[in-house]
């Protein structure tokens, strides 16, 4: 009898078999081809079939059970589908087994191009992956190659130290201090060459020393590990501003958009110090991007001529404010009136200011730009001196702090009560 390699099978018909009795599998393949006989016409024969080798060796698994017999019938097909379909109904024909009653069901007609199919589908994807990585990479792909080895090359190593650091290191008078190599890699990937790293959390002393002649912002990863760089690093060096990598992300993985975002909201240094142990970074930076955001909404609602008007006003020269402006008190002593104008000098040109405590110890430096929001945070505070003019909010935001001294290059504004407003011409 002629067979038809499972190979070349196109279907595959699976039936289950209840037999009540105990049988052997000659008698199932006995039922199957004398119950199906003359069914079907010529045409389908099963055994014609089997002899022209479209139906092929038709498999029986048993399985003898509490004096039943059950299992598997299966029989691969070349035929096309309609037939396969008609050949497999036939078999739920079959209502005895020997001499035992049984049932056949047929669970599933089985595509074996499908199964092919697959096996093409997922050994083309393995082929076309080992061709992509192993044979030559396309345009896009020697670019990045070609820019990668060109960043790797202008790191430099930096100082006594030898610390990695970009090429722009003694260009400029502003440095950003990070953490490790890769920081500054990501960094020179995306356009800031003017980074160096402390290679690890020990603050080195070449870092130190540019701290005294470099505006010194310190980019840290955003999470504890990067708080605690802070304090250390503050210890050591002169920093002028802090910035920190979005939360949970460190400074080597973040994205060009988020390293100048966070650029743009750094901190200063002393505010930083005052507030790290009480409010927390992440909500000092969150301060600050809000009042960005109520800036921009701002200026996005003013008048485009009220606009211009300010600009113009802005352009204009500072004029000295007419004497009488400016009520003069006579209470201040030699020893605070040195202090204060020792401190204004040191400032003129930094837009800086010193927060002061009664002994007229330095309590931290912050920007003009942060000077209202620290007032407004702390409440021990004698003595502010800062490189600006005093304009009527600053003085009821530092009235209502209980500030005693207010101390500017000019004033737009007038003593009140308790407090003392002084300028560079009363000292």
């Amino acid at each position: 009898m002629g067979k038809i390699s499972p190979v070349s099978a196109k279907y595959i018909v699976n039936a289950q078999i209840q037999i009540e009795g105990v049988v052997d599998r000659p008698d199932v393949i006995g039922a199957i081809f004398g119950q199906t006989e003359g069914l079907l016409g010529a045409d389908l024969e099963l055994r014609e079939l089997q002899r022209s080798g479209r139906i092929g060796r038709i498999e029986v698994k048993s399985d003898i059970k509490g004096g039943k017999t059950s299992g598997l019938i299966i029989i691969p097909s070349s035929l096309d589908k309609t037939e396969t379909a008609i050949i497999a109904a036939s078999l739920e024909t079959i209502q005895r087994i020997g001499p035992c009653n049984s049932k056949v069901n047929i669970e599933k007609i089985e595509d074996v191009r499908v199964s092919k199919r697959n096996f093409v589908i997922e050994r083309a994807k393995s082929l076309l992956k080992d061709l992509t990585e192993q044979v030559l990479p396309d345009s896009q792909e020697i670019t990045d190659e070609v820019a990668a080895s060109v960043r790797m090359m202008e790191v430099t190593e930096y100082g006594k130290d030898r610390l990695p650091a970009g090429p722009a290191i003694e260009e400029g008078d502003d440095i950003i201090v990070v953490e490790g190599r890769a920081d500054v890699l990501n960094l020179l990937k995306h356009g800031i060459k003017n980074a160096i790293a402390m290679n690890g959390t020990n603050v080195p002393e070449t870092i130190a020393e540019l701290s005294k002649r470099k505006v010194i912002t310190l980019f840290v990863d955003g999470d504890r590990g990067g708080d605690l760089i802070i304090k250390e690093v503050g210890e050591v060096a002169e920093i002028d501003y802090v910035v920190k990598a979005p939360d949970g992300k460190e400074v080597e993985e973040i994205t060009k958009k988020e390293i100048h975002k966070a650029l743009r909201s750094k901190v200063a240094f002393e505010q930083v110090r005052m507030d790290l142990n009480g409010r927390g970074l992440r909500e000092i930076r969150e301060q600050s991007n809000r009042r960005e955001e109520e800036f921009k909404t701002q200026a996005e609602a003013t008048p485009q001529n009220e606009v211009e008007s300010r600009n113009r006003e802005f352009r204009k020269p500072f004029r000295a404010v007419p004497p009488q402006t400016v009520i003069k008190k006579q209470g201040i002593s030699p020893k605070n009136k040195e202090v204060f104008k020792g401190m204004l000098d040191n400032l003129i040109g930094t837009r800086g200011a010193y927060i002061l405590d009664q002994n007229l110890n330095i309590l931290g430096k912050v920007p003009t730009t942060e000077l209202n929001a620290t007032i407004k945070n702390l409440n021990s505070v004698y003595a502010v001196v800062f490189d600006g003019v005093i304009n009527r909010e600053t003085s009821e935001v530092a009235q209502r702090s209980n500030v005693k001294y207010l101390v500017a290059m000019e004033s737009r504004a007038k003593s009140e009560g308790e407090m003392e407003i002084l300028t560079g011409e009363d000292l």
